[in-house]
């Protein structure tokens, strides 16, 4: 690495100087994924051409199966992101040259709008947006050494808050731009926001810690022995019943968005798109994070020990008991009652304490528990959680489709099943976290 960088966490017990920057990255690189995101499946059920620019759209279970794929997809491919980042390039330079191939990626979707256009750029933001995510996230961790370890879960605090930050504002204003002005706007504005998140990112370059790569060879030997082997497998016992939780939190941008198409969304005389429902989801976020980490938190811990491992088990729970409530509200829907979206709400209020609970938690975890050279691939293996659920989903909306356009499981019974997958999880992971043996593993301080 050359001079002018710090490789090692500065001696000071004050907040790292390259959290900002940090943060700012990716408060606009989420403005741009949660835009396109929720946009998607009405993209492709409504605004997809075919090459002689006839509309060409895709069925609703079509669309749902594609959606998980793509998303699935985004965190399949860190593990790549992390062997360049841990073995080779390190991770600023991984990050800024993914993020380059990312930004292309979000310029095919808003200047082709047929199924090619729509094929070359998710594969792309794939690639781009997978492949960063293990760095950014471990990029975090990498600022802080002993001094000020006390300040590495409000980093990740304000870095979850940032993710929610760009989502809230994108999820407002994207569906909007693509039911007045069209998929090149609706799409065009989260590209501009994206190549703002790589000029933010690179502007911060001399402020970040920039852990050197440990090479190839040196990798290889790290990675591959037994108790690196060890250490990775429990690792990824544990991350698998987070697979569960990201099987049943994407779906609120498909099967909750394609609830809310057939809901009253008439609030206070102003008609909600459905793809903005979900923007309730980041206010939420933004609230509890707080009311969590200095009401809720401290009062359980005072009656029980909240540990990292029973805070993970409790929000795969409690997202379970969301869809209990997309049930019933399907079950009116199917019954001819026109409900008012307003009834997702309490739906969105149990999915978002979930994930403040397991997601912000095991982000956090997946890094301490990680040893120290393999912080990115620790990292990617989380992700791949995500992959696993949205693949599962994926698999069930193929599974259930029939050739005559019904489904084998539908309606109420369809977020039913998924309700019970999560609480016999949350169950299970209860007895296999009991023999955890939790541990810390921090980058070294430096005065350099």
């Amino acid at each position: 690495m050359s001079a002018p960088y710090r490789t090692t966490p500065a001696d000071t017990e004050k907040m790292p100087p390259g959290i900002p920057y940090i943060v700012g990255n990716e408060a606009a690189e989420r403005f741009n994924f949660y835009g396109l995101k929720a946009i998607l499946v009405i993209y492709m059920t409504k605004f997809l051409m075919d090459r002689s620019g006839e509309l060409a759209p895709m069925s609703k279970e079509e669309a749902t199966g594609w959606y998980h794929l793509f998303v699935g997809s985004n965190y399949f491919f860190p593990a790549m992101g992390a062997l360049l980042a841990d073995a080779l390039l390190g991770k600023y330079r991984t990050i800024l040259w993914l993020s380059i191939l990312y930004s292309i990626g979000c310029i095919a979707l808003a200047v082709d709008h047929t199924r090619f256009g729509l094929g070359v750029g998710l594969v792309l933001i794939a690639l781009g947006a997978g492949g960063i995510k293990p760095c950014v996230s471990s990029n975090v961790g990498d600022q802080f050494g002993p001094k000020n370890q006390h300040l590495l879960s409000k980093a990740f605090g304000w870095f979850y808050w940032a993710v929610n930050f760009g989502a809230f504002f994108s999820i407002m204003l994207t569906p909007w731009l693509l039911d007045t002005h069209g998929p090149g706007l609706a799409f065009g504005v989260p590209a501009a926001l994206m190549l703002l998140a790589t000029f933010i990112f690179w502007s911060g370059r001399r402020s970040f810690v920039h852990v050197p790569p440990a090479g190839l060879r040196t990798f290889i030997t790290r990675t591959f022995n037994k108790e690196t082997g060890l250490t990775l497998g429990r690792l990824a016992f544990i991350f698998a019943f987070m697979a569960v939780f990201w099987a049943l939190w994407d779906q609120c941008g498909s099967t909750w968005t394609l609830q809310a198409e057939n809901m009253n969304r008439v609030v206070f005389g102003m008609e909600i798109r459905s793809a903005q429902v979900q923007a309730v989801n980041s206010i939420f976020t933004l609230t509890f994070i707080p009311i969590f980490g200095y009401l809720i938190y401290p009062m359980m811990d005072r009656v029980w020990k909240l540990t990292p491992l029973r805070k993970i088990g409790i929000g795969i729970f409690t997202i379970g008991l969301s869809f209990l409530v997309s049930a019933w509200i399907e079950s009116q829907l199917n019954s001819g009652v026109k409900l008012s979206v307003l009834w997702q709400l309490p739906a969105y209020v149990l999915l978002t304490a979930g994930e403040v609970m397991a997601s912000i938690t095991a982000l956090e975890f997946a890094y301490t528990q990680a040893p120290k050279h393999l912080k990115a691939v620790v990292q990617a293996v989380y992700l791949l959680s995500v992959t696993a659920g949205n693949w599962f989903t994926a698999g069930v909306q193929w599974f259930i489709s029939n050739p005559d356009g019904t489904a084998k499981l539908s309606g109420a019974s369809y977020f039913v099943f998924f309700a019970a997958l999560a609480m016999v999880a949350a169950l299970v992971f209860s007895f296999v976290a009991r023999n955890y043996r939790q541990q810390d593993n921090l980058q070294t301080e430096s005065t350099a």
